[in-house]
């Protein structure tokens, strides 16, 4: 008999639906793969360009809680900046400045001696910020520097840099890419003359077989012209005044990471088949001391694209950096500067102290189709007791945001407590019963299911036929 629900029990089950894809939405929201560049023409007065400065960044800053642990967060610059205090300041050079958030600045402000410049980086950031700091210990403004480019620059010529070029200041990171940088223009015109950042020159003399020195000032050929192609761009043109009675005209365009450049570094690669990636094995030292130890194969799977993006990560070809202390370390994996993975560990406070995988950073340099970001600071994998490391020779996957997923293959990780540059006993995220025993049990359960129902088939005949019998 069937029965009629109420109006409020049919209604329960879309209503129940609709409340989970919302809040699906809003989870989806944290993962953004989405940047914006820094796009300044800086001008004079008289209206002659002194800066030219295009890039992509992002910043990652290691911070104490409330709680004493220690916490990465990762973030982009936001689509919406302030370029207040930037100036033509014929006496100090120019000077960059952008304004964002919660009271954050960052400022570049370049100096010049008879042959070369370079900038000296600012950035004071404020742990006040509630969305990006919810509970930091140390509250309020906190100030890094940091020169860049990392070498002086050979004045008038143009800075150039396709791979990640990153900067440590303190606790705080700062990535930058797909860079054109010119200070100190002559008569306000981008120079014709490049000087390209030592990992470019690495990437097409690798490609080329041709040695190139470290540091190359050249006219640019057909194959190193640079040709962007911008999406739509929203353009502001804000008036400074400065101390020497100028008046510096700064034009801001903010652009989406679809910002297509072509340039002669060797292009990322891009997997086409989920073939098992090779095991690497990584170490982090301090001194000469192993203080981080790390086994595994990494794929990359990108599905926001419209071709899903496979990645495997090749050990042969990846750089190995990284920090450790008492409660908190990281370990950065950089392939071929194009693909860079980041994974950010910590130890939780509990009775019996572990540690676990925290946080993890995703950065994939496309110049052709735009570059890729996603970080996610509140993961929770990989849970072992200090003094242990963590294995899982299985396959594993690792959900760091929608469409962005790692997967790790033949895994062993160390992030703490490693002593005598080895391996401690290690703790599985499985046994071995999982592998052979489980599916002998069920099998064996199985069959021995199938023999009882034959064996109740036989003996319900034998008693149904020895009745039949009695009734004669």
């Amino acid at each position: 008999m069937e029965t009629r629900r109420s109006l409020f029990g049919r209604l329960l089950g879309p209503l129940c639906c609709g409340l989970l894809l919302f809040i699906l939405m809003l989870l989806d929201g944290s993962a953004s793969s989405e940047m914006y560049a820094v796009d300044v023409e800086l001008k004079d007065a008289s209206n002659i360009t002194c800066l030219y400065a295009k890039w992509m960044m992002n910043f990652s800053i290691t911070y104490e809680s409330n709680i004493s642990e220690y916490k990465n967060k990762a973030f982009m610059l936001p689509e919406n900046v302030r370029y207040d205090g930037s100036s033509c300041n014929g006496t100090n050079g120019p000077l960059l400045a952008i304004e964002f958030g919660e009271g954050h600045f960052w400022s570049i402000n370049f100096a010049k001696t008879d042959d070369t410049y370079q900038g000296n980086i600012t950035f004071i950031y404020n742990t006040n910020d509630a969305e990006l700091f919810p509970d930091a210990k140390r509250k309020g403004l906190i100030t890094a520097s940091a020169k860049y480019p990392l070498h002086p620059i050979q004045l008038h010529t143009v800075f150039s840099c396709h791979h990640v070029d990153s900067v440590k200041a303190g606790n705080v990171t700062n990535d930058f890419w797909n860079i054109t940088l010119q200070a100190f223009l002559q008569n306000g015109s981008l120079s014709t003359a490049y000087t390209y950042c030592d990992k470019d020159i690495v990437a097409t003399t690798a490609e080329n077989a041709v040695s190139v020195p470290t540091a190359t000032t050249t006219e640019p050929t057909t194959a190193a012209t640079v040709t962007t192609t911008t999406v739509p761009t929203t353009t502001t043109t804000t008036t400074i005044p400065t101390t020497s009675s100028t008046v510096c005209t700064t034009t801001t365009t903010t652009a989406a990471a679809s910002v297509k450049t072509t340039l002669s570094p060797t292009p990322p690669p891009t997997a086409k088949t989920e073939e098992k990636p090779m095991t690497g094995n990584y170490s982090v030292n301090v001194g000469t001391t192993v203080c981080l130890l790390a086994s595994m194969g990494l794929q990359l799977n990108v599905s926001k694209e419209q071709v899903p993006l496979i990645i495997n990560i090749q050990p042969n070809t990846t750089v190995v950096t990284g920090n450790c202390g008492k409660r908190s370390a990281d370990l950065r994996l950089n392939d071929r500067n194009s693909t860079i993975i980041d994974f950010f560990f910590a130890v939780k406070n509990t009775s019996s102290e572990k540690f676990y995988l925290k946080g993890v950073n995703v950065t994939v340099i496309r110049p052709a189709n735009g570059s890729l970001y996603a970080a996610n600071n509140s993961l929770s994998y990989w849970d072992a007791s200090l003094g242990s490391s963590y294995m899982c020779k299985k396959e594993e996957t690792l959900v760091v945001t929608k469409g962005y997923r790692i997967k790790t293959f033949d895994l062993r990780v160390q992030p703490f407590d490693v002593k005598e540059n080895k391996y401690s006993t290690a703790e599985d995220c499985s046994p071995e019963v999982d592998h052979f025993f489980v599916p002998i049990i069920l099998g064996a359960a199985l069959a021995g299911l199938v023999c009882l129902i034959f064996l109740a088939f036989f003996i319900g005949r034998q008693k149904h036929h020895s009745a039949g019998y009695e009734q004669l």
